[in-house]
């Protein structure tokens, strides 16, 4: 992945997790997330990017099943708790049960 895309994962998975009502701990996995795109946005990177139009732009094109999606690259990046994940994969088997 390259930077711009990690940068756009991180966004989708921060958008999936304020969505999930269940856990009652997201505050600190919002946290983790925003501090690793404070970080990447610091990063020195060879083309000029318009971080706020892509953020803008993954919540016009981006719905809630993607950004669980993302959730499932993001949080083992950041160290979170298993039990998140598992929350998202179980979120994830619901939209898709739903959806059949």
């Amino acid at each position: 992945m390259n930077h711009k895309d990690t940068f756009r994962c991180f966004v989708s998975a921060y958008l999936g997790i304020q969505e999930l009502e269940e856990y009652s701990l997201k505050e600190y996995i919002l946290q983790d997330i925003e501090h690793a795109l404070k970080k990447m946005i610091q990063l020195p990177v060879k083309e000029k990017i318009d971080y706020e139009k892509e953020i803008e732009q993954i919540k016009q094109d981006q719905n809630f099943k993607t950004n669980l999606q993302d959730c499932l690259i993001v949080l083992p990046r950041i160290n979170a708790p298993m039990e998140v994940v598992f929350l998202v994969k179980e979120k994830l088997q619901k939209i898709k049960e739903e959806n059949e």
